[in-house]
């Protein structure tokens, strides 16, 4: 395979004239014909493919620009001159390319960059996105349709000097103009409407925000007679945010709908095809365990994203492994309100996902920003419609709104990890727990196995139970105490010294001590003291005091601790 996987990039006409893999996705115009409202919503999780999908209708629908005033010949239409859509499935629908195909003009406004920490940035780019749009259709400008005050107003918004009340008519003015000049009314492509929405709520603008999107959004989606249909695309749908009320047949396709299930996001038959073109079949068990289990409909499905990035590490190194490419992609804002706000149930909660298992809760999927802060329980269904949990494949016995949710895959459980890690970060900065850990630093001086098993036992007791049956979240658990001890000590972790790699060494900085700590975990609790005698064992036969050769220490001394869910053994001797 020779064709470049389109890593960061979503321009179908890019990709498709760049000879890029393209995954075929063409077969979502024919079922958004077939189904269309005046105005469809389709919520999706970030990096879905809700851009791509964009471009790929703009694409399909749009007159190619003409000269000035001059309507397009009709044999243009159907005719795909431009090649994009030359071997995918669409082209297989004769009659709808004729009918649909470059017969309409398009505004395509994309919202996922109009953000600020006040209303007067966020409105500054959303009047850039605005005059960006202007600029493309610049021959509207010379338009022997438009009259004087027509070309005025364009000419505003596309050097970004009109006014307020100029900006919030503009997506309806532009509709107009574009009837005016082609004779065919618009289609509007509306991407991540609500990012401004998002950005407003954590930075304090939210009803300026939203004042500002029920005329420049509602005003192009109600009382439009120059439009023939819109498509709109977010993660949540804020449909009572009073953006779409009044709109007389608005559809709305969210994740839990079936129509559209195939069309955002890989199917496996997808990432199969996608390994076997690129000779990487043997990748694929890591692939569905990573980035698998996000369920649209009655669909599990991959995130493209994820798939694009890996896909394209493993053309390069066969041996790469899979990591989180999701995360860090977009603002995870919300996500990040609801989880630093969670309560000591909502907390065990998260544990039970991190393990495996389920919680059922009922979601709503048309929740305001308004309502979000009114109840902690808002955070399972932002977790759900943001992508961070998905609904189980089993059907059950529940009331309609009730759900049984899941952490999708091995890549989102990461994300969960690394947030309960950092509430155990966040327990480490009270008073209290400061001077535990200075107890445990004179404890570990003088070789006191009783205060270290206290104090270890105590931090035990207020972490996180999931990881109990981890020595490698012992280890971290572990290391994480002796450096919120404040100590002057350097800490090495699983370093090689004598024979071996011992799992730490501690040396103080004015030489007088070295510490060897060897960790085990016992599975059961009749083992805590074969295992703690073991680690004693291997640190003398594995010569790690080998390490200090040479540093001058005054004195070293071993430490064998065996863990078992919230409890441990600890043994010393000198080394």
């Amino acid at each position: 395979m020779n064709q470049i996987l389109p890593v960061g990039t979503d321009s179908f006409e890019k990709i498709r004239t760049n000879n890029f893999y393209y995954v075929d996705k063409t077969s979502f115009i024919r079922v958004l014909l077939q189904t269309r409202g005046e105005v469809n919503l389709f919520t999706r999780p970030r990096r879905f493919g809700k851009t791509l999908t964009m471009s790929m209708l703009q694409a399909f629908f749009e007159i190619d620009p003409e000269p000035a005033g001059i309507h397009p010949e009709p044999t243009r239409a159907g005719q795909d001159p431009k090649g994009l859509f030359a071997g995918l499935e669409i082209m297989n629908e004769q009659d709808l390319c004729e009918r649909y195909m470059n017969r309409y003009p398009v505004i395509f406004l994309s919202l996922k960059s109009c953000q600020g920490r006040t209303f007067v940035d966020a409105l500054r780019r959303i009047a850039y996105q605005v005059a960006f749009e202007c600029d493309r259709l610049a021959f509207l400008a010379e338009s022997r349709h438009l009259d004087r005050d027509d070309q005025k107003t364009f000419a505003a918004l596309k050097s970004q000097t009109a006014t307020q009340q100029q900006l919030e008519i503009s997506v309806k003015f532009l509709c107009r103009i574009l009837q005016k000049h082609y004779g065919q009314k618009a289609l509007l492509l509306v991407d991540e409407y609500d990012v401004p929405l998002d950005k407003a709520f954590h930075n304090g603008y939210y009803d300026d925000m939203i004042d500002f999107l029920r005329v420049f959004l509602g005003e192009a989606f109600k009382t439009n007679t120059s439009l023939e249909f819109a498509v709109v695309t977010g993660c949540l749908r804020i449909s009572r945010e009073s953006i779409f009320t009044g709109i007389n047949n608005p559809k709305i396709n969210s994740i839990t709908n079936k129509l559209h299930h195939e069309h955002f996001g890989f199917t496996d038959n997808e990432v199969r095809k996608i390994l076997d073109d690129y000779s990487l079949s043997f990748a694929y068990d890591d692939l569905r365990e990573w980035y698998n289990g996000y369920r649209f409909g009655n669909t599990s499905m991959y995130c493209p994203w994820d798939i694009i990035n890996h896909v394209a590490e493993l053309v390069a190194d066969p041996d790469v492994r899979p990591k989180a490419y999701w995360n860090n992609t977009s603002s995870n804002d919300l996500v990040r309100h609801f989880v630093d706000k969670a309560d000591t149930v909502t907390r065990t909660e998260i544990e039970e996902l991190v393990a495996g298992r389920a919680v059922t809760k009922i979601i709503r999927e048309d929740l305001t920003y308004s309502e979000l802060d009114e109840d902690i329980d808002h955070v399972w269904s932002v977790l759900f419609l943001t992508g961070y949990l998905t609904r189980a494949k089993e059907p059950m016995s529940l009331p309609s709104e009730s759900v049984k949710l899941l952490i999708p895959n091995l890549e989102v459980r990461e994300i969960f990890i690394e947030k309960i890690r950092k509430w155990f970060r966040g327990q480490l900065t009270n008073a209290r727990t400061k001077s535990e850990l200075q107890r445990l630093y004179h404890a570990f001086l003088q070789a006191d196995c009783d205060t270290i098993k206290e104090i270890l036992e105590n931090q035990l007791r207020v972490t996180i139970s999931y990881f109990d049956n981890y020595e490698y979240y012992y280890h971290g658990f572990l290391t994480g105490l002796l450096i919120g001890c404040g100590a002057d000590w350097a800490i090495k972790s699983n370093r090689e010294s004598g024979n071996g790699r011992s799992d730490l060494l501690l040396t103080t900085t004015d030489g007088s001590l070295g510490l060897i700590i060897e960790i085990k975990h016992a599975k059961e609790a009749k083992d805590i003291p074969r295992l703690t005698q073991e680690a004693m064992t291997q640190i003398e036969t594995q010569r790690y005091q080998d390490a200090f050769l040479g540093n001058a220490i005054k004195r070293v001394q071993s430490y064998g601790i065996t863990f078992w869910k919230k409890t441990c053994e600890v043994q010393s001797g000198d080394a």
